[in-house]
């Protein structure tokens, strides 16, 4: 029996859950058994995962009762181990070499921790007083880094899409403001009338969210140029060119061109000031996808990042690359004025008069209404680590996947894609050794790879397309993570891949023993 169990007060009375004075001690106790266990329980992890299968964990989840309360949080605890922690995936584990989720820093649950109990909405300055200043400081900081210039402004998002789609909207509507057709005619028929001629231009390597927010902002299917790409996945600039002139020759508007610094597939980091120029020429918004390559803004390599303080729009993600828990992203922009396209006023809310007597309330300039305090996980992990702290810690990962490039290149086993400019790989086994193997072969060999490796648990690998053709992900996040560990996953893939061939079942056997640094 738990202690709070014990308790003199009636575990079943809703009230004595409320978070308040009369339940702090019931809330320390709480909290405390619960971090206690989540610590525990990384302190004792030894695989990222244990290869439980929907089948197995999805009878135990639907059976669960939801409208027979346990009333005990230790015994929901109890539950949630069987239903959750056992068998969650651990992003902390040096073997988690998947997608962009990286471990998180104690600063920034120390912040978790104090957000979600003082539970702030950072809307209006009348739900969040201080946290309102400290998202605004953050803003204006990384607005520096970036060096967008004394106008810039933003607002923290829910991740990168988000950021993405907003910065489309503001691209759409600053488009259609300026343009002859649109301040001719009344708004609506303005605007609808330039949607079908408005189009964006972005990589080949980009992310999926710029063709899901042109669809979700009315601008139709074909609104989406895809732009080739070079060997090292970079835009070509060239194609970029022609593709801009030769919309504009058709009649059609560039409306926005998007770099993106850090694509999700290859790290690579498209050139930014060519881009810029270009987009100058044609009068088209600049967009900066920069959700994973952010971290250079902190980091010894911020030069590669050289060209985005020309951007219209950024998008970073610090729950990729500074080490922050999820959510914690922000759109920014080179104009303050441009966020008004985001800006509808409401009477209980934020009315005109507020605006008016410069009380800053963040809904004026978001996509959202309600929204967490998530900038304080982020003020936090400045305020104990530092800037260089974090960037320190972002630089020994691309430290680690230019060695494990090297690793790639000189194993017979493998064949890499392209050298990394940030911390992703993306290679593939090859059947035998075969530089020219058969390509149905080599896609069904390196997929069941995949599976099987995930289904061991031992470590994590994410799995991509290139030229059609099935690869393999290396993301590495995690300084924790060797040149060992990976070397050992190397091994792992080739021994699955080597079962697959010889038409054995792969069979279970204990996780290999983490190397040590």
């Amino acid at each position: 029996m738990s202690l709070l169990a014990h308790s003199a007060e009636d575990p079943a009375d809703s009230r004595t859950h409320l978070l308040n004075h009369r339940t702090a001690d019931r809330y320390r106790a709480a909290v405390t058994e619960s971090v206690t266990r989540i610590s525990d329980r990384i302190a004792t992890t030894e695989r990222p995962f244990t290869g439980v299968s929907v089948d197995d964990l999805a009878p135990a989840v639907a059976a669960v009762d939801l409208d027979t309360p346990l009333h005990d949080p230790s015994a929901a605890l109890d539950e949630l181990e069987q239903l959750y922690l056992r068998d969650a995936v651990y992003f902390h584990h040096p073997r988690y070499l998947a997608h962009l989720n990286c471990p998180v820093v104690i600063p920034a649950l120390v912040g978790e921790a104090v957000l979600s109990a003082v539970n702030s909405s950072l809307d209006t300055w009348d739900q969040s007083a201080g946290g309102t200043l400290i998202e605004r400081r953050l803003i204006d900081w990384t607005a520096a880094r970036i060096g967008l210039g004394e106008h810039a402004d933003g607002v923290f998002t829910s991740g990168g899409s988000q950021s993405n789609l907003q910065a489309m909207l503001l691209a759409r509507d600053e488009t259609c403001h300026r343009e002859p057709a649109g301040a001719a005619v009344p708004e609506d028929t303005g605007r609808s009338g330039l949607l079908p001629r408005l189009r964006i231009f972005a990589s080949a390597a980009g992310h999926f969210s710029i063709r899901k927010s042109a669809t979700l902002l009315g601008l139709g299917p074909d609104a989406v140029i895809t732009v080739p790409v070079d060997a090292e996945k970079r835009m070509r600039t060239d194609a970029l060119a022609a593709e801009l002139a030769r919309c504009t020759d058709a009649g059609l508007i560039p409306m926005a061109v998007v770099a993106t610094a850090g694509t999700t597939d290859f790290g690579s980091l498209d050139p930014l000031p060519e881009i810029a120029d270009l987009a100058a020429r044609h009068g088209a918004w600049l967009h900066v996808d920069a959700a994973y390559g952010c971290g250079l803004l902190v980091s010894r390599r911020r030069a590669l990042l050289n060209g985005i303080e020309r951007a219209d729009s950024v998008t970073v993600d610090y729950h990729k690359s500074f080490f922050q828990p999820v959510s914690s992203s922000a759109v920014l922009v080179r104009d303050r004025a441009t966020l008004r396209h985001a800006t509808y006023h409401a009477d209980y809310l934020n009315p005109r008069r507020m605006a008016e007597r410069r009380i800053p309330n963040q809904v004026d300039k978001s996509l959202q209404t309600t929204r967490r305090f998530d900038a304080l996980k982020l003020w936090l992990t400045l305020r104990v680590m530092g800037a260089h702290g974090i960037g320190a810690l972002f630089d020994e990962v691309i430290d680690r996947a230019a060695d494990a490039w090297q690793l790639l290149h000189d194993d017979p086993r493998f064949e890499v894609v392209v050298r990394p400019r940030l911390s992703t790989l993306v290679f593939r086994y090859l059947p035998g050794g075969d530089r020219d193997p058969d390509p149905d072969l080599t896609d069904r060999v390196n997929l069941h790879a995949r599976e099987a490796l995930f289904a061991s648990g031992d470590a994590i690998v994410a799995g991509t397309t290139v030229d059609g053709r099935h690869h393999l992900k290396f993301t590495l996040l995690n300084p924790e993570t060797t040149l060992d560990d990976i070397a050992t996953v190397l091994d792992l893939i080739a021994e699955h891949a080597g079962r697959y061939l010889a038409g054995q079942p792969a069979t279970g056997r204990p996780a290999p023993a983490l190397s040590t640094r």
